[in-house]
This record gives C-alpha cells, sequence and structure tokens, in this order.
C-alpha cells in the first residue's frame, strides 16, 4: 500500500509499518530484503539508501529528520505522564509479584528489568534501530556473541590486532573445538580468511592502533560466503558509525566508555536487527548471568542526554591535540582517524560521522613516556577511554598489544582546548628536559 507522507511516496508492510520509498518493494506492495526498516518507537527509520531519522508528531504525521542531539535527549524515555518523572528511577527487584502462569514482561530478575527496558530501548535508538541486550561489561557483550554464535567446528576470524582481551577468547574458542583465523584490520585483511567462516568479527577503529576497516566491503564478502559478521563500535559508539547501517549482522560495545563517558560504571551492549539473533544472545546472557544492574543501567540512560555534546567536543580537542602533535619532534607515528593524512582517513570518512575520542603516538622510549606522564596535571593515568576526563596511558605495560615500548594511548576529555593541549605541550617539554 503506497502512503503520500509530505508529498513522497512511503510503502506500508504486510504489518502495516511505515517503510521509506527507498526501500524494495515487491508487487504485492510488501517490503522485501534487508532494506526493510520498521518503526522503531514511534519513529520512522528509512530504508536501503535514504539517511535519516523521522518522527511522528501529533496527528501521527511524519514530518522530520531529528538531529543527533534530540534523539540522544529523548531516547527510550517514556511518554509524558501527569506527576511522573521524565526518566523513571532505577528497579530494584530480584523477583516481581507473579501470580497465575509465569508469563509477561517481568519473571525474575534475572531475565528482565523495568530499567533494563527503557535503556536498552534508548540504545536501539541510538543504533538506528535495532533491538538491544544490555550487559554486564563489554567483554560480557563481546563473548555473549563469540560464544552464543559458534560451534564445535566453526571457524571464526578475528583481527590480530583489537583489544586484547577479545584476543584471549581465542583460546576459549578453541577449547570448544572452533577453529580460529586471524588477520590485521587495515586494508580489509579479514576478506581473504573468510572461506567457510561462520563468524567474522571487526573492530574499527582499531584499539590502539586505530587502523580502519571498510565495514560494507567485509560486510558484501562474509555474506556472500555465508558468515555473520559483529563490529565492536566501542570507540565509535553509534552516533559515530553505524554498523548495521552498513550491513552488519551484530553491533557491539563496551558501553563503559564513550557511551556513558562518565568513567564510573560497567557497561555493554549488543544490537541487532535480527530478532532470531537478539533472543539467541539474551538467552546467552540469561544462562551465564551476566546482567547489568539497574543502577548501573539507570546512569548509563542519564548520561546519553549529552552524548552529542560529549562526543563533538571530544572531536575537537581530539583534532587539536593531534595537529599539535604533528608538530613536536620527540612524536612519531601519530595516529587519529580525524587527519587529513592518516593512513585511516579514506575510508574513515566515508564510514563515520565523527572521529572519536581516541589519538596515538610514540614516545622515544619507556623513560620518555612515563615522565611525560607523569608530568600532565590535568590528564589522569588509566586504561580506558571515552571519559569526559581525559586520560592517558603507556599501553607497552600490559603486554599484549604490537606496540613500542613509548606508544602512548590518549583518550582525549571536554577540558578546555587550550588548557588541555598546552597541559600536553608542557608535559613533553618537561619529559626532555
Amino acid at each position: 500500500m503506497v502512503v503520500l507522507v509530505d508529498g513522497a511516496p512511503w510503502f506500508r508492510d504486510s504489518a502495516g509499518r511505515l517503510v521509506a520509498p527507498c526501500s524494495d518493494v515487491d508487487a504485492a506492495g510488501v517490503v522485501v530484503g534487508r532494506t526493510l526498516r520498521a518503526i522503531v518507537r514511534g519513529r520512522v527509520r528509512a530504508g536501503g539508501g535514504c539517511a535519516g531519522r523521522w518522527w511522528r508528531g501529533r496527528g501521527g504525521r511524519v514530518t522530520r529528520e531529528l538531529g543527533d542531539g534530540t534523539l540522544a535527549v529523548g531516547a527510550g524515555r517514556p511518554p509524558a505522564k501527569k506527576y511522573a518523572p521524565p526518566l523513571p528511577g532505577p528497579v530494584f527487584a530480584a523477583h516481581f509479584h507473579l501470580p497465575g502462569e509465569p508469563t509477561g514482561p517481568y519473571t525474575y530478575g534475572r531475565d528482565t528489568n523495568p530499567t533494563w527496558t527503557l535503556l536498552e530501548a534508548a540504545i536501539g535508538e541510538l543504533e538506528g534501530g535495532a533491538e538491544v541486550v544490555s550487559f554486564s561489561s563489554g567483554m560480557a557483550a563481546i563473548a555473549a556473541v563469540l560464544l552464543s554464535q559458534v560451534r564445535s567446528g566453526d571457524v571464526v576470524v578475528l583481527p590480530d590486532d583489537c583489544y586484547q582481551t577479545t584476543r584471549a577468547l581465542k583460546e576459549r574458542l578453541e577449547s570448544y573445538g572452533a577453529v580460529v583465523r586471524m588477520g590485521p584490520t587495515a586494508g580489509n585483511a579479514q576478506i581473504a580468511l573468510l572461506d567457510g567462516a561462520r563468524l567474522v568479527w571487526v573492530e574499527t577503529p582499531s584499539n590502539p592502533n586505530l587502523d580502519v576497516c571498510d565495514i560494507a566491503r567485509v560486510v558484501e564478502a562474509a555474506h556472500e560466503k555465508g558468515a555473520l559478521v559483529a563490529v565492536d563500535n566501542t570507540l565509535a559508539t553509534p552516533l559515530g558509525q553505524r554498523p548495521l547501517d552498513l550491513g552488519a549482522d551484530f553491533a557491539v560495545a563496551s558501553d563503559t566508555k564513550a557511551l556513558t563517558g562518565h568513567g564510573d560504571l560497567l557497561l555493554g551492549h549488543v544490537a541487532t536487527r535480527d530478532a532470531a539473533l537478539a533472543e539467541s544472545v539474551r538467552l546467552w546472557r540469561k544462562t551465564v548471568g551476566a546482567i547489568p544492574g539497574p543502577m548501573e543501567a539507570w546512569l548509563a540512560h542519564r548520561s546519553l542526554a549529552t552524548l552529542e555534546l560529549r562526543l563533538d567536543r571530544q572531536a575537537v580537542n581530539a583534532m587539536a591535540l593531534a595537529e599539535a602533535l604533528r608538530e613536536r619532534p620527540e612524536v612519531a607515528g601519530l595516529r587519529y582517524p580525524g587527519l587529513p593524512d592518516d593512513p585511516s582517513h579514506e575510508i574513515a570518512a566515508r564510514q563515520m560521522r565523527r572521529f572519536g575520542c581516541v589519538v596515538s603516538f610514540t614516545l622515544p622510549d619507556e623513560a620518555f613516556a612515563e615522565r611525560f606522564l607523569g608530568a600532565m596535571r590535568l590528564v589522569n593515568q588509566a586504561t580506558s577511554f571515552g571519559s569526559v576526563h581525559s586520560s592517558a596511558e603507556r599501553r607497552a605495560r600490559w603486554g599484549g598489544d604490537a606496540v613500542a615500548p613509548g606508544f602512548v594511548r590518549f583518550s582525549v576529555g571536554v577540558e578546555n582546548t587550550g588548557d588541555l593541549v598546552a597541559d600536553v605541550l608542557a608535559a613533553l617539554d618537561e619529559a626532555a628536559s
């Protein structure tokens, strides 16, 4: 059925959902193919190559595209109700009143929780329309996808330069009888490893080296071979990059980092547009008990309102810092995808809307790097990234990453740009003296 929306022909699928005109529609007027995009909490996502988010105003009229800040502020919040807070507080419950048959949305605290429901709806909106399963940490989310989708004899393709704890799952997968192949992120090298694969794991930009692969190209090649694709989108967040829009089956993230952005909670999520995949991941969470606490879920949801503001300020600061660092003779191997001459920039500019908050570079040696880190006054020494507070670390101290002893991963916060750059440059001067 064709429906005119602001003068343009849109379509209703067999379930009555409104879908953008660039979606595939068969002769019967039923939307088909991967381009189908349904209404998500009253918002209509465009299908196919049509970008944007649309919302229903009063009277049900689809009126205009929402900006990222507007989306983040309202994401997952329930309709206004007299005398109720805009965001209900956390629900602390191990069990719920459940007379009769054990059915309904809330039965037991390891299965579901109203606070998770709102958070998952919010992240689903930020992901461009998706089912979301939240977890107690980023690694819980990563492990849920890898271990719920792979069986003995399956082939898994992992990046050899991704987050080191993700790589540590190689041994676990192999102990279950899976075959693990590994290749670098840069150059879409994983495409050469796809034959017979069940699941391809992508991390772009990679942590900590900030290499990038072409998500859409990897997805196309993987799907041709019958493989699923999961993308670790931790560094970019859904407002910086949407893997599901590029065809990925899963978007996974450690929300401990930039999504929540305050360095005060552990959380992760898995997003997918395939209901069966979502259910398999949800069952894994229930089975292993890797559930988020309601307080953490509520804090995370509250933090989403400032996501665009934080990401934009961090991106400005990261670019300013990168530009200042490349003028310093002590700095080698400077990487930031936003720099026009960065090896990752061309692909990153095609698939990312924001380049993130992480800058990496190498100082002359371990001692120099330690003097530099100790000399900064505004920057914490910490191993995470994405917080409003700038932090940095000498990554080689952990082992496991193929980086030089003087390699520094710098997470740029929201401090005033001039203050932050001045602090870094002064610390370089002190380290060199």
